[in-house]
């Protein structure tokens, strides 16, 4: 989600979205034990703006309120939503031509067009929108890459409404993962005459909205501790939304959460580090792990001055002197995995063998000291005996432990090598990401369409989620090729996928990957009907309930 980020730019240590639970009932129904489901993020959510989502809590709420062409079923299998209709195809596969459903409404009782999605995709497509995942439309949508490019004017994105209900997408070439992408958040629909009338003020608040999906938001701003969803009484299939209404929290402090689900305050408790280890055994725990990749970004490049990371030994040097193995046992002890590549487990498969990706690529770059202080030798005699190096990351506790144990680790492995942290708050960490305003900088990625792209196309030239300086022809043309012509040879292309992963990776040590996430919370045992997506939004809460 993806795919990327954007994709989904970009990126925390833990994963922030949880189930569900009770509440006390009253006479407003907003309380109604029956009907409420209680839930948190670990932080506030950034923005409602789904063309501008970069984080998961905004994924995750986005993908409550709006509601695309297609959404995700219980297998992660894209199905008809606003689409009455999975799309019909040309002989060429570059044509896609999708109807829309007949009782498709927005909450102010509009109907939902394929205006709208014309709408919002040129206003992703537009290089001023600056979005984070317009580069979803480079080689995809006929003319997206040149309009991202600022070369095309953004009414030539290869998309038009046909009538009110139909709409045709023209494709630069064929795309296998195509009909995934439209599940997901960026090509939700806006419509045009209500966003144009709120201007600026669009989504800056649950009041400045309106929305297609199984339900709406209220009490909502980016800085909110606390808002509401209500099931949307407009929505076109509102009979299968069972849960009158969902309240989240943003609890950043995993004792925090605890000390809620204890006091009956919240029905779903994220945990990390030492609670994680202390709960394992109570008979609400529940563990998983997700497709979000938790790494390391290496920036080569500040303020147009090489950073002491460009120096590929360096790079190199601090890949192999870190030790997953304990980071995921002793610090986050909540059922994350060690990763030694970029592209998770258990998300994509070989398309003629079946093997996962995962397994037929390898481990790149495992725990080595001896070879790490062999690079960082080579390190010093090209820069001086003395680094210093800043790792940024965002002010949840579970990122703080992470940034501390690393700081301590790699001081110990790569001896004269200095580590400051920064600690910010996790938008910061996000803008400063993609300013290309820091040194390194731990981050979290989560796949925004299920193809090795959504991971590995990040680091292309050019692309906005890549931020690191790194740029290398034959890893764009790997990518490119992999994108363009080798979409009609399904094993070439995963052969040149598994390629591109290890240069990233070991050739080029571009990132360090640390660790494939886990959920991992305490819930009461009554919730029913939540949805876990590996890509995408995060949760699906439509059926949700309580027994």
């Amino acid at each position: 989600m993806k795919k990327k980020m954007t994709s989904l730019l970009v990126l925390t240590v833990v994963l922030a979205v949880f189930m569900v639970g009770c509440g006390s009932g009253n006479k407003s129904g907003a309380d109604d034990s029956s009907k409420t489901l209680k839930l948190m993020e670990n932080s506030e959510v950034s923005s409602m703006d789904s063309v501008l989502s970069q984080d998961v809590p905004s994924f995750n709420a986005q993908g409550q309120v709006f509601e695309g062409l297609y959404t995700l079923n219980k297998k992660d299998q894209a199905v008809p939503a606003v689409a009455k209709e999975m799309p019909k195809l040309s002989k060429d596969k570059k044509t896609y031509t999708i109807h829309l459903r007949n009782n498709a409404k927005w909450s102010n009782g509009t109907a939902v067009t394929a205006k709208d999605f014309v709408f919002a995709w040129r206003k992703l497509a537009n290089p001023d929108t600056a979005a984070q995942y317009a580069f979803l439309l480079d080689g995809t949508i006929e003319n997206g890459t040149a309009i991202i490019n600022n070369k095309k004017d953004p009414k030539t994105l290869g998309v038009k409404a046909v009538d009110d209900h139909t709409l045709e997408i023209k494709l630069e070439r064929p795309v296998p993962y195509f009909t995934s992408l439209l599940a997901f958040n960026v090509f939700y629909p806006q419509n045009e005459a209500y966003v144009k009338k709120q201007g600026d003020k669009y989504a800056q608040s649950s009041e400045r909205m309106i929305y297609n999906g199984p339900f709406t938001l209220s009490k909502w701003t980016n800085t909110a501790k606390k808002w509401t969803m209500t099931k949307n009484p407009k929505y076109w299939d509102k009979k299968h939304v069972k849960s009158e209404h969902l309240e989240f929290n943003a609890v950043k402090a995993p004792n925090t959460a605890v000390n809620l689900y204890d006091t009956n305050k919240l029905d779903v408790a994220t945990l990390s580090g030492d609670y994680a280890a202390q709960k394992q055994n109570n008979k609400d725990y529940h563990s998983m792990v997700d497709a979000y990749v938790t790494h390391l970004k290496l920036n080569q490049e500040r303020d147009g001055k090489k950073t002491p990371l460009a120096n590929e030994n360096l790079r190199k040097a601090i890949a192999l002197a870190v030790d997953k193995e304990t980071l995921i046992k002793k610090v986050l002890a909540d059922g994350s995995k060690a990763i030694y590549g970029y592209v998770p487990e258990k998300f994509v498969t070989n398309p003629k063998t079946g093997e996962d990706f995962r397994k037929e690529s390898g481990n790149y770059m495992e725990h080595n000291e001896k070879e790490a202080k062999t690079y960082l030798d080579k390190a010093k005699q090209e820069l001086g005996k003395s680094i210093q190096l800043e790792i940024l990351n965002s002010d949840l506790e579970s990122s703080k432990k992470v940034a501390e144990y690393l700081q301590g680790q790699l001081e110990k492995s790569l001896p004269g090598v200095t580590i400051k942290l920064k600690t910010v708050p996790k938008k910061n960490l996000l803008q400063q990401t993609r300013d290309q305003d820091y040194e390194i900088a731990l981050s979290n990625w989560g796949p925004d369409f299920q193809d090795p792209l959504t991971f590995l196309g990040n680091y292309t030239t050019g692309n906005t989620y890549n931020a690191t300086g790194y740029s290398n022809k034959d890893y764009d043309k790997k990518i490119k090729d992999a994108s363009t012509t080798l979409t009609v040879d399904p094993e070439k292309r995963w052969e040149t996928f598994i390629g591109a992963e290890k240069q990233l990776i070991e050739t080029d040590a571009v990132i360090v990957p640390l660790y494939q996430t886990a959920i991992t919370n305490l819930q009461k045992n009554n919730v029913r009907g939540i949805v876990h997506h590996n890509f995408g939004t995060t949760f699906s809460y439509k059926e949700a309930y309580l027994k």
